[in-house]
């Protein structure tokens, strides 16, 4: 079992992977649409957990299925499509931005739904956190006119399904593996993808150049982006707490606009502000 000192390198790691995860959803979208793009990330992340956890599936409690499938709902299904649509009509900067509602509606849930406990330097590290990202997201999207306000709920939607995916977890499957966990979820979601994608015509565009360019970024989305990504969330969740690993979602953004500044953007000083103050919300979040 990895010990608690490890937290902060499965936390950087996890940072890393789900920052880039936006970028590669906006290379799909180029010609995917979003029910193709989050259909074929399910079936790409199914054939990886397979290959490395279909054993694991057999150590899962039979009653522990049901909890298994809510998190694949909450946790997986229904995020995939909602960031997917989302993204056609937001920036995938705004996308990861809002991503960091997460922690809030974690310790929002937590405390109301089950019964969770948390201290009010918990509270305080979150409150900087959502500070820290309204600076980035109304100075760094400026130039970019009006958000969308209906894709941007999406988003949020996106996010109160994590946080309830997040506190699922904690309380009914710390005694389950996460790699059991995981791979369960993409074995319940495999079918409704498969109905999905072909439902979409996917079979009809699939040999097109654009298209195969397109579905190689899944590629990587789904096996790093959301298999190895999730697998490494759900140690998190299990070795520290609820809010702590929702807390991820705060340097979120941070990498993002790195891949942004790769690209030719500059950081503006009140978006270094942000920054700094996400990096204190997320260290007041995670002490005890």
């Amino acid at each position: 079992m990895l010990s608690k000192n490890n937290k902060w390198f499965l936390f950087i790691m996890l940072s890393l992977i789900w920052g880039s995860s936006f970028i590669l959803m906006k290379r799909g979208l180029v010609a995917l649409n979003p029910y193709q793009l989050g259909s074929l990330r399910i079936v790409f992340a199914t054939i990886f957990l397979l290959l490395i956890g279909f054993k694991s599936l057999a150590k899962i409690p039979i009653q522990k299925w049901r909890y298994i499938t809510l998190t694949a709902l909450f946790g997986i299904f229904l995020p995939v499509y909602l960031f997917a649509y989302a993204q056609t009509g937001i920036s995938s900067s705004v996308s990861g931005i809002l991503n960091s509602l997460t922690p809030l509606y974690t310790l929002l849930l937590g405390v109301l739904a089950f019964g969770l406990t948390f201290k009010r330097n918990q509270i305080i590290g979150v409150i900087l956190g959502l500070s820290g990202c309204f600076l980035l997201v109304f100075y760094g999207n400026s130039s970019h006119g009006e958000t969308n306000y209906f894709y941007a709920l999406l988003v949020v939607i996106g996010t109160i399904c994590y946080a309830t995916n997040v506190n699922l977890i904690k309380k009914y499957l710390s005694d389950v593996t996460p790699l059991a966990i995981i791979t369960a979820n993409f074995v319940i979601l495999l079918v409704p993808a498969l109905v999905i994608l072909f439902c979409c015509g996917y079979a009809d565009i699939a040999t097109k150049p654009e298209v195969i360019h397109a579905t190689f970024f899944i590629v990587v989305l789904g096996v790093i982006g959301t298999g190895v990504a999730n697998l490494i969330y759900y140690k998190l969740i299990q070795i520290t707490s609820p809010l702590f690993a929702s807390s991820v979602t705060y340097f979120i953004p941070i990498v993002a606009m790195s891949w942004g500044l790769l690209d030719g953007e500059m950081l503006n000083p009140l978006q270094f502000l942000g920054a700094f103050i996400i990096l204190i919300g997320v260290y007041m979040a995670s002490k005890k």
